[in-house]
């Protein structure tokens, strides 16, 4: 079977779509003539003629194309869009947190969401928040979007995807956040980072100016793939 039969075939019994992540897992390179699979997988999925982009590191067939769409709901629904690609990246950061060996927590409410062909609680590794402060202080950062915990039960960083919502809120619970030595993320797309660099130049915020970081979702879908490279390869 030739490269690009085989991530045909590994999409096709997927449902027709899968990560770039998913792919350099589930491929089997062992016999590929080459010393870069990983750029071959990303170089096959580019052909539009096969395949087309659905959000970044995420491809399709275009042969099941309508089905794909009609299955995440992507057809002139804007809501649809923005609720299927919030669920997609926290289910990106999920997977990422679970590779570098944190546990990882989204908000109750968000566990019944689908991340493709899964819920976002199946791919979570804790069902409640851990006890790592006082309740009120633990209250504030159960809806958090996505926090990773570290093996001493306490949180190493936090992350809010904003699609659209106006990120002072996420600002506001990183700033009541403030004391614990994490790491402060705010996800959304490019083209908002300058309104992000307004918003955490308030004065309000001051105290976490340097500590809250803008990544973008184009930056997320590469680490997702590249960690699943380290793992494939035994360097996580």
């Amino acid at each position: 079977m030739k490269q690009h039969e085989q991530v045909i075939e590994v999409m096709r019994q997927n449902g027709g779509f899968a990560t770039l992540g998913f792919l350099n897992k589930i491929v089997d390179v062992s016999d590929w003539r080459t010393k870069t699979p990983f750029a071959s997988i990303r170089r096959i999925v580019q052909n539009d003629r096969v395949f087309f982009k659905i959000k970044p590191g995420l491809w399709a067939l275009k042969e099941s194309k309508l089905e794909i769409l009609k299955k995440f709901e992507l057809q002139n629904s804007p809501q649809k869009e923005q609720d299927f690609s919030h669920s997609y990246f926290q289910g990106l950061l999920l997977e990422i947190g679970h590779l570098r060996g944190y546990n990882t927590y989204i908000p109750a409410q968000d566990k019944n969401k689908l991340f493709l062909n899964k819920t976002l609680g199946s791919v979570s590794t804790l069902n409640t928040i851990l006890d790592f402060s006082y309740q009120h202080i633990t209250k504030r950062a159960q809806t958090i979007d996505v926090i990773w915990f570290n093996e001493r039960n306490l949180p190493n960083s936090f992350f809010e995807v904003e699609h659209s919502t106006d990120m002072q809120n996420s600002l506001l619970k990183f700033n009541d956040l403030q004391d614990f030595y994490s790491k402060f993320y705010i996800l959304s797309a490019i083209a908002r980072k300058r309104e992000f660099e307004q918003k955490i130049s308030y004065s309000a915020f001051k105290d976490i100016k340097d500590r809250v970081k803008f990544i973008d979702y184009e930056f997320v879908s590469a680490l997702h793939t590249k960690s699943f490279e380290f793992e494939k390869l035994g360097k996580l």
